[in-house]
């Protein structure tokens, strides 16, 4: 697709129109509790309609339509790598989730004795060192999970330890060439070397460490419900080698992205095909079924049906000229300035189109300032619930727990991590030049 022979609409009548579409959206969005709406309702609405009026309008002007087709082509393969992967993520999970993985987990937290406040801390600490192999989504999916098996009704500990998890996740995957979409994009358009990356630690860390210490005062004192009588739970057959092969599928998604230039979903669903072969072996050989479409069909389609219309919705604005606009101010304002900035609008519209944005523009910034962009724009979307994969994937986790007004009392613990993260960067890059 060539994008130079796109109509621009962001400056006339109709594209303030489709502007206006996406915020009146935006707001139902983020009002869901107030409305009795489901998230994925106004989403899917907003980001269909709003394609429907561009093509209209191309038709209505006279424009080539191709340039139209071949932007709609693009944005569905690129919405179909997140959807797809995301599918097979939430089938692995629900497969251990009957093969009671999760619950031989919980068992195990339980009788080691772990008070709501060491709960918070283990469960957070896991989301960051496992995110960088795992990827930041599939493991704030999983982590979310093993909460509400802990205790379903205890708001006072779902909400800060789910907010940590999400940050954590992010955090983590931030520092990982791999760990998170925005990363993989930039270490594939080699804006850093591998190691690189590695030296974001420290300030994604720092700035997880502080927001967790923020939202541990508001972790209740005591114990999960059931800690001394909880009966003995095991997994069932065939749990810890489902378990391999969730690993992996995620390695396989990660190699032949990087050494076949295969989309990540790709290997994902090959994944899948191996999870299916073993439920047959399982069946044949063991007698044991594990139900995988029983599985599949427990999946959270309105949180995929919510991913679709979001970035559907971003990709219209990004065919009307909007998101160009951002990319001009690197010109304008100063790169630290206007990556910080990319960080937090990361939040508000998705760090995987923005930073997509950025690194086709390609402003003449140097190898710290990619850095930067490529951490803000990990953990920016952790600033609000829906900013980010994983807090999309535990809103649908934890429905009516987790939400976007629960999010919101205590983002500012986030925000505060946000700025510490910055400010060791800054020291970190700027003030001594160790990378």
């Amino acid at each position: 697709m060539n994008e130079q022979h796109m109509v621009n609409i962001a400056t006339r009548p109709f594209g303030w129109l489709l502007l206006a579409v996406f915020v009146i959206g935006y707001y139902f969005i983020a009002t869901e509790e107030r409305y009795r709406l489901n998230k994925a309702e106004p989403a899917l609405f907003i980001g269909t309609f709003m394609f429907m009026l561009l093509g209209g309008y191309y038709l209505f002007i006279g424009a080539d339509l191709q340039i139209f087709h071949n932007a709609l082509s693009r944005l569905i393969l690129d919405i179909a790598e997140i959807f797809f992967f995301l599918f097979v993520a939430m089938t692995y999970i629900e497969t251990l989730i009957e093969r009671g993985a999760f619950d031989a987990l919980k068992y195990r937290l339980l009788k080691a004795g772990y008070s709501y406040k060491q709960l918070f801390w283990v469960t957070g600490i896991l989301a960051f060192f496992i995110s960088p192999v795992a990827d930041n989504l599939t493991t704030a999916l999983i982590l979310s999970t093993v909460l509400y098996t802990l205790d379903k009704n205890n708001k006072a500990f779902l909400v800060p330890s789910a907010i940590s998890i999400v940050v954590a996740a992010n955090a983590g995957g931030a520092w990982s060439p791999f760990g998170d979409i925005t990363t993989l994009m930039s270490w594939s358009a080699g804006k850093g070397d591998f190691a690189d990356f590695i030296f974001l630690f420290p300030a994604v860390f720092l700035g997880w460490g502080v927001t967790a210490f923020l939202l541990s005062r508001f972790v209740p004192k005591g114990k999960p419900a059931g800690v001394d009588s909880c009966e003995p739970v095991k997994m069932q057959k065939g749990g810890m080698v489902i378990i391999f092969l969730g690993v992996f599928t995620i390695i396989l998604a990660i190699a032949g992205k990087q050494l076949l230039h295969i989309p990540p979903m790709w290997g994902m669903l090959f994944g899948l095909s191996l999870l299916q072969l073993y439920a047959i072996r399982l069946k044949k050989i063991h007698n044991s079924d594990i139900s995988l479409y029983q599985s599949i069909s427990k999946i959270e389609l309105d949180t995929l049906l919510f991913f679709f219309g979001i970035l559907a919705a971003v990709g219209a604005l990004h065919v009307a000229g909007f998101l160009d606009y951002a990319v001009k101010l690197y010109s304008i304002f100063d790169p630290t300035k206007v990556n910080i900035g990319v960080g937090v609008l990361s939040a508000f519209i998705d760090n995987v189109p923005v930073m997509s944005a950025v690194l086709k523009a390609n402003p003449h910034i140097d190898m710290q300032q990619w850095m930067l962009v490529t951490m803000t724009a990990g953990i920016g979307g952790s600033l609000i619930s829906f900013g980010s994969a994983a807090g999309v994937g535990v809103m649908g986790k934890l429905k009516g727990i987790y939400t976007f007004s629960s999010h919101l009392r205590l983002a500012w613990t986030v925000f505060v991590g946000y700025v510490v993260s910055i400010a060791i960067w800054y020291i970190q890059f700027k003030l001594l030049g160790l990378c």
